[in-house]
């Protein structure tokens, strides 16, 4: 029992002590050690990277769950390590509500037909989404929370213990200058500032062998950058394959919308809202590649001065041709359109009056009208 509370009467006045210093250093009454400039870039560095990874974080949370209900709902699951409930994506919602309205409505009607095929694809889209969420949260979200749950909570202790070290090393440092201007004065025994320089001594001992660790946590945060950033490759990767399955999740409910349309409504064709891609020669293949926006496909869809167009009597313009890789597998409409497989290297070049969403594709002896947005153009 003495020996218990002799060591809370010590572990207060260490406390008193280090309080004492930190507020004299606070108020400029106190000379404290500085860490030398390699050192204090390192703290700053580490800082940084500990900031912008919360942020990072959050922000890839409120992307792959917007609803902050539903976040919270997660953390708080895994908390308590337990399993997240499946939750069924807005776009699984929206193809189960689509399905009942087309069951409703008539599902042999044009309308009830129609909703049935959007109800499919956005169910699709729905479970590519889910995929993504899983594998985002897996490859990206999990390894940037292990860091700052792990490798930054001990990065953060070894700090405090650096700071303790350094309080106590100038505590020290006070008392001996205390002591020798005392045994100076002749009011002090020697074998006090004996005390006072082995305090510093084991004091100086203690702090240099605390920065010492700490400075090698600090340095591996060049590690964790690596590591992050495999992570975030692996995150683009995760991202293009949703995106890539979304777009051709889409380009089949278009081709079923076109070749359905016609029959319903004659004489009108499916096309694109978005901006025509710009001109052969004023784009880079990675600009035209990047803004490229999606076509009509399907049958029926060229305008009827491109259909008469007689490919026979077509010759590649002044201006020159390009090189074009194909991305997409596409069947050809009719006899005047090109059929491609995906992977393929074909020659295209525009002519004037041409739907800006098509080109003429050349294979060999074989030409025809293709669509841009099946294509990667080239240099």
């Amino acid at each position: 029992m003495d020996f218990n509370m002799k060591k809370l009467a010590s572990d207060a006045g260490i406390f008193f002590t280090r309080a004492v210093q930190f507020t004299e250093e606070k108020f400029g009454q106190a000379e404290k050690t500085e860490l030398d400039a390699h050192f204090e870039n390192l703290l700053a560095r580490a800082d940084s990277t500990k900031n912008w990874t919360e942020r990072i974080l959050r922000q890839t949370e409120v992307l792959l769950q917007p609803n902050p209900s539903a976040r919270v709902e997660e953390f708080l699951y895994e908390k308590l390590d337990r399993k997240v409930p499946s939750r069924v994506t807005n776009g699984e919602l929206l193809a189960q509500y689509m399905a009942e309205a087309a069951s409703e409505l008539g599902p042999g009607t044009p309308y009830g037909k129609t909703l049935l095929k959007v109800s499919e694809a956005e169910k699709r889209l729905g479970a590519a989404e889910r995929d993504f969420i899983h594998t985002a949260s897996l490859s990206f979200l999990t390894p940037l929370r292990n860091f700052l749950e792990g490798d930054w909570k001990t990065i953060s202790k070894e700090r405090r213990l650096l700071q303790n070290r350094r309080l106590d090393l100038d505590a020290c440092k006070a008392r001996l200058k205390k002591a020798k201007a005392a045994e100076a004065k002749a009011t002090l025994w020697n074998d006090e500032v004996d005390k006072a320089e082995q305090e510093l001594r084991v004091a100086q001992t203690e702090f240099d062998r605390q920065a010492e660790v700490t400075r090698l946590l600090l340095e591996g945060i060049s590690s964790t950058h690596v590591n992050h950033l495999r992570c975030l490759h692996e995150f683009v990767k995760s991202q293009t394959t949703y995106y890539a399955q979304c777009y051709r999740h889409m380009l089949d409910l278009q081709k079923q919308l076109g070749s359905s349309q016609g029959t319903i409504f004659p004489g009108t064709f499916v096309g694109t809202t978005e901006p025509a891609s710009p001109p052969l020669s004023s784009t880079s293949p990675t600009t035209t590649a990047a803004t490229m926006s999606v076509a009509p496909t399907g049958a029926g869809l060229a305008p009827p001065e491109e259909t008469a167009l007689c490919l026979e009597e077509v010759a590649p313009p002044a201006s020159g041709t390009r090189k074009a890789r194909v991305l997409y597998d596409y069947e050809a409409a009719d006899s005047s359109e090109l059929a491609l497989l995906a992977d393929e290297l074909i020659t295209v070049y525009s002519l004037p009056g041409m739907d800006p969403d098509w080109l003429i594709g050349e294979r060999g002896n074989k030409k025809g009208k293709v669509p841009v947005t099946y294509l990667e153009l080239l240099s």
